[in-house]
């Protein structure tokens, strides 16, 4: 019995010591188990970000490539467009999520880059048609310019009416290139291509009209309240920008409604408003014309569409390079108003009209009627029709000197008031010299002198209206100049063919602009007819190397509008 109780003891003493020797190692392998149970934990929650990782890095991807697609096949294309139609938008993102993050950042800095090497590439290829055009179109000018001298020498050198007024035609038609042409050397950067003298500032105007189909239907009005001039450096440009803006308002307005042009001085300035009754401008037109005459931002060829409408792009062009201004705006008429302003300093100055009087195509100052103004117009109104009809002479073998007076040596003295002393400037505005003012005369006539008149053409003096003292001293000097022109040519004529009586006179050219007529004068004959709107050619009288002078044969100014054809240009 007693050997039971000490195996058990046994057994349990060796079961004792084994659970403790167990212990520990019961511990480690909970703790093991803890651990992985905790690794297998987080392995899932790893495992499930990594497959949320790939999911996102998968979506973003393929919005990458979206984006990249679009940026292909939208907005690349659109970029492209709106080199040639700014107003044209560039699309953004397909995603809106994209928006402001490095992937779109990227994708515009790839826009950027590209229109960047697209504007420098689009800039050395306009530079290049500047270059090649300017080069042509100035040796064109050049060429015309001879052309027009030949056709002038031709009209003096012949008699024959009919053959005159032929040559007259032609000479107005290569006119019309030469405008073209002078435009198109100006937009390309060329300077336009002529020098003057000093010369009044309606003359520079009538001269612009000269150059002009359907000149007649400019009405100009003269509010200048001095003898404004404009200096030589600037008339040939600013004729050349009023041929542009007048030639933009006959295009764009019915045939048979006048163009009313009005010459205003200011205290600081002239300026020159156009207006007509034409079809007008949209708000985005104006806006477009305003930025091209600004002169401000450079113009590509390519932006003035297709045919080039080139005129108020080579009018910014002036604007940059001579300092005057050009706005447009709507015409209280309906139609566009035009504001060319000259600057007093320093493109105007004060003219003295004896040594540099006006042409005797120039409307006289609001101050009294012009001769040949049509009843009821305004006040220094003349249209060109009317200037024409009293000043210029009828084609050879039919005309009668019109504008002939009395010399000035036979003639009442007391007709004309002396020049008044010369105000003082005030405030900036130019120096003021006072006009020559005729007395009351009424209707009074002054009747030629048939001895002057029968020696100087052969024909019966007709009684005249007495103008302006103004235009008297003019005509008194015209007068003269015709005589002698006249009489020596009817000497010369005697000596040759041993007759004595009288021939009719070849017509005259003046040079206005380009070169064919004189600024303030204009020539004589029609014109085939042309395209509408513009109207016949203008009958250009007598000559005249500068605007405003009314002497000489030279050609004149001329660029030609584009016609811009356009009041958007």
């Amino acid at each position: 019995m007693t050997d039971i109780p000490v195996a058990l003891t046994v057994l349990t003493s060796v079961g004792t010591v084994a659970a403790v020797g167990m212990a520990p190692v019961l511990a480690r392998t909970r703790g093991q188990l803890r651990g992985l149970r905790q690794r297998a934990v987080t392995a899932e929650t790893d495992l499930g970000n990594v497959t949320h990782h790939r999911d996102d890095i998968a979506s973003r991807l393929r919005t990458a490539e979206a984006e990249i697609r679009h940026l292909a096949g939208a907005r690349l294309p659109d970029l492209a467009t709106s080199f040639s139609h700014p107003h044209m938008p560039v699309r953004g993102p397909a995603d809106p999520r994209v928006a402001g993050t490095e992937l779109d950042q990227s994708l515009t800095s790839v826009l950027d880059r590209v229109s960047e090497a697209v504007g420098k590439e689009q800039l050395r290829v306009d530079a290049a048609a500047q270059s090649a055009l300017r080069g042509t179109s100035t040796t064109i000018q050049a060429l015309l310019y001879q052309l027009q001298t030949l056709l002038q020498e031709m009209q003096e050198r012949h008699d024959d009416p009919a053959f005159a007024q032929d040559l007259l035609a032609a000479d107005f038609l290569n006119e019309q290139a030469l405008r073209r042409i002078q435009t198109t050397a100006v937009l390309c950067g060329a300077w336009p291509g002529l020098t003057r003298q000093d010369s009044h500032l309606t003359d520079v105007v009538v001269g612009a009209t000269s150059r002009l189909q359907g000149y007649e239907r400019i009405q100009v009005t003269n509010q200048l309240r001095d003898p404004t001039g404009v200096v030589a450096r600037a008339v040939e440009p600013v004729a050349v920008a009023l041929t542009e803006l007048m030639a933009n308002a006959l295009h764009y307005s019915h045939p048979e409604l006048p163009v009313t042009v009005t010459v205003q001085q200011g205290n600081r300035g002239a300026s020159v408003i156009i207006d007509d009754a034409g079809v007008g401008m949209h708000e985005d037109e104006i806006l477009r014309a305003q930025r091209l005459m600004s002169g401000k931002d450079p113009v590509l060829i390519t932006e003035l569409g297709d045919p080039v409408r080139s005129g108020f792009a080579a009018i910014g062009q002036l604007v940059r390079q001579y300092g005057f201004s050009v706005h447009v705006e709507a015409s209280p008429y309906g139609g566009v108003r035009a504001v060319l302003y000259i600057p007093g300093e320093p493109l105007l100055t004060l003219l003295d009209e004896d040594e540099c009087p006006r042409s005797p195509m120039a409307p006289l100052p609001a101050s009294g009627p012009a001769p040949g103004a049509a009843p009821g117009a305004a006040p220094g109104a003349t249209s060109a029709t009317a200037q024409r009809q009293a000043d210029v002479r009828e084609p050879a073998g039919v005309r009668e000197p019109a504008d002939v007076r009395e010399p000035a040596d036979v003639r009442d003295s007391a007709d004309v008031r002396t020049d008044a002393p010369a105000a003082a400037p005030e405030g900036g505005e130019l120096p003021r010299r006072r006009r020559r003012r005729p007395l009351a005369a009424g209707d009074e006539t002054v009747t030629l002198r048939a001895a002057d008149i029968a020696e100087a053409t052969g024909r019966q003096a007709r009684p005249l209206p007495l103008p302006g003292a103004e235009a008297e001293a003019e005509a008194e000097r015209s007068a003269e100049r015709w005589g002698d022109f006249q009489r020596g040519t009817e000497s010369g004529r005697a000596a040759a063919t041993g007759d004595t009586g009288s021939h009719p006179l070849p017509p005259q050219v003046g040079a206005a602009d380009g070169g064919t007529t004189a600024a303030g004068s204009a020539a004589p004959g029609p014109v085939p007819d042309g395209p509408a709107p513009d109207g016949p050619a203008p009958d250009h009288p007598a000559t005249g190397t500068d605007i405003g002078t009314g002497t000489g044969t030279g050609s004149d100014t001329g660029p030609a509008t584009d016609s811009e054809g356009n009041h958007s240009e």
